[in-house]
């Protein structure tokens, strides 16, 4: 069997900025094993499988080098940047089991649009000890959803500046740890933690801010906002809060085209 892998960098305008995203388009599901260890053979932060529905959508799922992972934002991206060039569209509907249906525009500059379920965080009354000790500075507030903590702090540097503990970290699990303030340069800066789930640090998540922006767009008075993933890498995502939605807009570029022989 030979299965086509693309290699597309999410959230950037740029080669190796970003988080990279594997997407293998398929005709019929392989089975769980097979893609788990697809998705730990190709040691990206996510490989994308997708598998084309008799309504026009397409099946979607997400596999990290560890484990499948029920949501993935830039891994959609990547995904809707290759069925676009493939099947020449200008939307794709994604539908997964998780999130249900994820409706991506292509734009006409280029960049695409998701529409997410706002899966905005709520405060924590009780906070982990394992958190707290697991992160070198202390946040001044922390809140979770279905997917992580947040961790909030006062500055962006205090972001920037932050260690942590994945083993201490890793005893959350199942949920991840994102660390967020407000910025002078953006509306909101981050970085995400999951070393249970797929490795120490996520370079860009789309699916956290799905949580990160309704809470900044509360704190701050606006629906529309400009964040940053403060990753080693970077990325950019313009965010806009609806009702019940949470549309994401970036950028993605093609690494690379190739061929997995099975």
């Amino acid at each position: 069997m030979q299965l086509t892998i693309h290699q597309i960098d999410a959230f950037t305008s740029s080669l190796f900025k970003g988080n990279y995203a594997a997407v293998i388009p398929l005709e019929a599901w392989l089975s769980d094993e097979l893609m788990l260890n697809i998705g730990a053979e190709n040691n990206v932060s996510e490989t994308a499988f997708t598998c084309p529905q008799a309504d026009g959508s397409f099946a979607i799922r997400w596999f990290s080098p560890l484990m499948e992972i029920d949501f993935c934002g830039h891994a959609t991206l990547a995904a809707a940047y290759v069925l676009c060039e493939q099947h020449n569209l200008s939307q794709v509907r994604f539908n997964a089991t998780a999130v249900g249906e994820l409706v991506v525009n292509k734009n006409s500059d280029g960049s695409f649009t998701m529409t997410f379920p706002k899966q905005a965080p709520v405060e924590v009354k009780t906070i982990p000890e394992a958190l707290l000790k697991g992160l070198s500075i202390q946040p001044i507030k922390v809140l979770k959803n279905r997917q992580a903590y947040f961790a909030i702090y006062e500055n962006a540097q205090q972001i920037h500046d932050l260690t942590t503990q994945p083993d201490l970290l890793k005893t959350l699990y199942p949920l991840d740890v994102v660390a967020t303030s407000s910025s002078a340069e953006y509306d909101m800066v981050s970085r995400y933690f999951w070393p249970a789930s797929g490795g120490e640090e996520d370079f860009v998540t789309g699916s956290i801010h799905t949580g990160l922006a309704p809470y900044w767009a509360q704190q701050l008075g606006k629906n529309k906002l400009n964040a940053y993933q403060a990753s080693s890498r970077g990325g950019f995502i313009q965010c806009e809060v609806g009702e019940d939605t949470v549309r994401l807009t970036g950028n993605a570029v093609r690494y690379l085209k190739g061929t997995i022989y099975l």
